[in-house]
């Protein structure tokens, strides 16, 4: 079972890789990334949108929350917006992007395994890999790096209205508490977490449609087994990727 375990993983990780070496060659498989850039935006854009307020507003509420009763209430906007920025954001984009997108991308390019379409296209002298899987996978990072930054809006935007509103918070001094802790860095690790787990999503859904077992049903069995192990792989990831940040770049007034 270990073994097993380790050679999928190996497998997995030779994927990536290339992958990563595909980007570069020619031709570049242009109207597949835009299709499937279009398909995957527009499954997740509404979503994101709707999932990010009642997430800002829990964030915001909870943290006011804390903050009064430690008596801290100024910094309730800069406290509740770093959390929808660097932690809340990314991972609303990759669960959405993993769920529907990847589920979508794992579906499709199952189906053409065991209808043996891969093994034409080999066949033919055609790679899979750079025709099918590189312009999925790039898909899903731009989608998850322009996804992040609407979800950052929408999530900072239902936490100053439910805070303002709910918890008789004043707008100054939620703007000013944000302006005092936040910092540009802030946004471009919400920014390369979106990228990076928008690779992982693409990956491992593209891994677990290009080896599906048992026909049919083994499909089905590819795209829940792939959704699931995204999710485990982006919180481990964002947990290193946090704890690395942190490390690297000292709090503003630190």
């Amino acid at each position: 079972m270990i073994t097993g375990a380790l050679r999928q993983t190996g497998r997995l990780f030779a994927l990536a890789a290339e992958v990563s070496r595909a980007v570069f060659r020619r031709p570049f498989q242009f109207r597949e990334f835009i299709e499937q850039f279009w398909f995957i935006a527009g499954v997740t854009i509404l979503p994101a949108a709707l999932v990010s307020i009642p997430f800002g507003a829990v964030i915001a509420l909870q943290v006011g929350s804390l903050t009064q009763q430690l008596g801290a209430q100024s910094f309730t906007g800069g406290a509740s917006v770093l959390a929808v920025v660097q932690q809340a954001s990314p991972l609303i984009v990759a669960l959405l992007i993993a769920g529907a997108g990847g589920s979508a991308i794992c579906a499709d390019l199952g189906s053409r395994t065991i209808r043996e379409e891969l093994d034409a296209m080999e066949v033919m002298g055609v790679s899979p890999v750079q025709r099918l899987v590189v312009p999925r996978v790039l898909a899903t990072m731009a989608v998850a790096v322009l996804l992040n930054g609407l979800v950052s809006v929408v999530g900072t935007l239902g936490g100053f209205f439910f805070n303002v509103i709910l918890q008789g918070g004043t707008p100054g001094a939620y703007l000013s508490s944000f302006s005092a802790l936040a910092q540009l860095s802030d946004l471009y690790i919400s920014e390369l977490k979106a990228l990076v787990f928008g690779f992982i999503a693409g990956i491992v859904a593209a891994y677990r449609g290009l080896n599906p077992r048992g026909g049919p049903k083994g499909v089905g069995d590819a795209v829940n087994q792939s959704v699931v192990i995204t999710f485990l792989l982006l919180f481990f990831v964002n947990m290193v990727m946090t704890a690395v940040y942190l490390q690297i770049v000292p709090p503003k007034g630190g």
